[in-house]
């Protein structure tokens, strides 16, 4: 690990006075989970870490006009302990819960997971965020069982965030802070999709810092989220899917349908949404809507799987937030 410098401040105003203008100036450390190992690995090789954990206005969950207040330092653990979510936000509650390392969650936070940079072993072995040699990228015809089926170009790897998925779907905004102020910004915009090696994969610049997550009022919508997994402990997602439903009766009056791990960014499924409206959840139209979801598919030579995978996801997902899984 490279010599850094260690800022430990304890208020918002100090900590974003610490940060720098280029990547690589500053990195900031919350639980850590991420950035220790990018660390260890030379991938990332900041000059300063600035530690927001003791920073007391970016912890809690309150209720806020109507919806709910998520600060940044809040850990997967008290996401999960938190009556309001797991019974308002279903969704997020198994997105939470499907992190099933029990030192992740204690120690892994809120904006961390949303922040974490991407699994894929060539960005982490030092090829880049597009595992790039030699001018040619080396995921298509490398070891891709992994990595994206939608949205393939330049980028291949999938992102990280088990959170992010049921955030697009539930309408989330996170706040982004530096010294000259803040902005919002949807969760689903948050995500973006970097067209060269300089580019980073979220929306947050290096002089900023992720302060919370501000939920809407979840009353009337329906949500759930069903993830498939290679095994239970320390494994990240195949394939997700979050669903959110606003019903009027037992017919779907609108839809959001959001996979994870399966493409560079959260994958809203608008052609599921599409299919959705107007009819309501039967095992059959779970099925379909499944189908709708991953039409727009481009797996690569070794991850076919995950389309079926996703489209068994979405369908297990709208069983559930429906109540007939």
């Amino acid at each position: 690990m490279q010599q850094f410098e260690y800022a430990n401040p304890t208020t918002l105003k100090e900590a974003l006075s610490l940060l720098g203008t280029k990547w690589g100036e500053a990195d900031v450390l919350a639980g850590g989970t991420d950035l220790i190992s990018l660390m260890k690995d030379y991938v990332h090789t900041p000059k300063r870490v600035v530690n927001i954990k003791n920073i007391k206005e970016l912890d809690g969950i309150r209720k806020a006009g109507g919806g709910l207040r998520i600060g940044a330092i809040v850990t997967l653990d008290d996401l999960l302990g938190n009556a309001t979510v797991r019974q308002e936000y279903p969704a997020l509650a198994a997105a939470a819960r499907g992190v099933t390392s029990p030192q992740t969650r204690n120690m892994g936070t809120v904006g961390g997971d949303l922040c974490q940079r991407p699994r894929c072993w060539y960005f982490r072995l030092g090829h880049g965020l597009l595992a790039m040699k030699d001018g040619k990228s080396l995921v298509p015809s490398g070891q891709n069982q992994y990595h994206a089926i939608f949205g393939n170009g330049p980028a291949y790897f999938v992102s990280a965030s088990s959170l992010a998925p049921a955030l697009v779907a539930l309408g989330a905004t996170v706040k982004l802070a530096s010294a000259s102020g803040t902005r919002d910004v949807p969760v689903e915009k948050f995500f973006v999709v970097p067209q060269n090696a300089d580019a980073r994969e979220i929306a947050l610049l290096p002089n900023e810092i992720l302060t919370e997550v501000l939920l809407p009022a979840a009353s009337g919508v329906r949500n759930a989220t069903y993830e498939v997994r290679e095994k239970d402990a320390m494994d990240w997602p195949l394939a997700t899917a979050s669903v959110a439903l606003k019903m009027n009766g037992n017919t779907v009056q609108s839809a959001r349908v959001v996979l994870g791990h399966v493409a560079p960014a959260p994958h809203v499924a608008a052609q599921a949404e599409r299919f959705l409206a107007g009819k309501s959840i039967s095992e059959d139209v779970a099925e379909q809507a499944g189908k709708a979801a991953v039409a727009g598919a481009k797996p690569l030579s070794e991850n076919g799987y995950k389309v079926k995978l996703a489209s068994v996801a979405v369908k297990r997902a709208l069983l559930s937030a429906a109540g007939k899984a």
